[in-house]
């Protein structure tokens, strides 16, 4: 089995984090591997890893990152694949990661979710792949479909719940 999604992170520190992203594609049963890079720490490791993800055969790339946060970016440059930011809450509650990885210049876009907002990442790779793999596309409609079923539950849930002045 050969991945389609990497999720690469500065350190491992960022793993508490990252492993709402594995769960996720682990769940969908998409193929994925998991590094630890550091644009600072490793730069050579870090092109070399985006040089050769496309012939490899990976299809989205995973980066996460913190304070600078200057992996997403610096993968993005190396590499024609998609690149999905995650900004790692630490300094300024993740603000200066989020807006580090958001502002790319021209030609180097990094599609960037919410500071910790690893599952949402993992999920927009999944949308990805989905648009060219039907049984991929099939596993996260379910998917979706559980968290309308939730909702629905707690709306139920909720319905259920005595209070002399609640009306619904």
């Amino acid at each position: 089995m050969k991945p389609l999604v990497s999720i690469i992170m500065g350190s491992t520190s960022d793993l508490p984090v990252m492993e709402k992203a594995c769960q996720l594609l682990n769940e969908l049963q998409v193929p994925f591997e998991v590094n630890a890079l550091s644009a600072h720490r490793t730069p050579e490791a870090v092109e070399e890893f985006a040089n050769g993800a496309k012939e490899r055969g990976l299809k989205v790339i995973i980066a996460a990152a913190g304070m600078a946060a200057a992996l997403p970016g610096v993968i993005a440059a190396s590499t024609t694949l998609p690149v999905i930011g995650v900004p790692i809450k630490g300094m300024l509650d993740g603000l200066d990661a989020m807006l580090s990885i958001i502002q790319m210049p021209p030609g180097i876009p990094v599609a960037t979710v919410g500071v910790n907002a690893a599952q949402n990442a993992a999920i927009l790779a999944v949308e990805m792949l989905a648009l060219s793999d039907e049984t991929i596309a099939q596993r996260l409609s379910d998917y979706k479909s559980g968290l309308r079923a939730k909702i629905e539950k707690a709306n139920k849930d909720l319905a259920e719940l005595k209070y002399e002045y609640k009306v619904n």
